[in-house]
């Protein structure tokens, strides 16, 4: 059974990714505020992703 929170984080990432390439104000060092809420929504997934994983193994 696929990782829902994996899923979750690996879509925010595409959905910024298709964001900055189609956005002129998103570069690689600033982010219009559409890009920002996406961006953010991705680190706190990713986060939280990670987290787990680093917990798991600790196990």
């Amino acid at each position: 059974m696929p990782d829902d929170l994996y899923q979750r984080y690996q879509a925010a990432a595409r959905a910024h990714q298709a964001h900055t390439t189609s956005c002129p104000h998103c570069t690689g060092t600033a982010r219009c505020s559409d890009g920002e809420r996406l961006w953010s929504a991705f680190e706190r997934l990713q986060d939280a992703y990670l987290d787990r994983q680093r917990t798991k193994r600790t196990r």
